[in-house]
């Protein structure tokens, strides 16, 4: 593994530790929804890093996981990815844009979205701990 790669993870792993730190936490379910969206996003980085991809700036996990996807060693639900999405910006700001369509996450949607960044990060781990070309 790359010293690049290595340190997207680090990244993506204090992103994780961050959503665990928070989980039972019920004022601060969009900090861990937000956390999980950039898990996810700071792995997909770790994969590119790895892979050699050239990108410009993306934040749309979508997107990532278009450019990576040939890489995985299994696909991903990107209804899961659309969700995390869906928290990334609205998690960090107060309005009427609100996090989901709901509004903020509850402690449960939060735990939910945790367990889907820490599946797909895994899934992203694991794809580059096997070499897959």
């Amino acid at each position: 593994m790359k010293a690049n790669t290595k340190q997207w993870f680090e990244f993506a792993q204090t992103d994780i530790r961050s959503c665990e730190n928070n989980l039972n936490d019920e004022f601060v379910t969009n900090v861990v929804a937000f956390h999980s969206q950039q898990a996810v996003e700071k792995a997909f980085k770790a994969l590119i890093e790895e892979k050699g991809i050239r990108m410009s700036r993306i934040h749309n996990l979508t997107r990532l996981y278009a450019l990576t996807e040939t890489f995985l060693i299994s696909t991903i639900d990107e209804t899961e990815l659309e969700m995390l999405d869906n928290v990334y910006t609205s998690s960090r700001y107060p309005g009427e844009i609100g996090l989901l369509s709901t509004g903020k996450p509850t402690m449960k949607e939060s735990k939910e979205l945790y367990d889907i960044a820490l599946k797909i990060y895994s899934i992203i781990l694991r794809s580059i701990e096997s070499g897959k070309k």
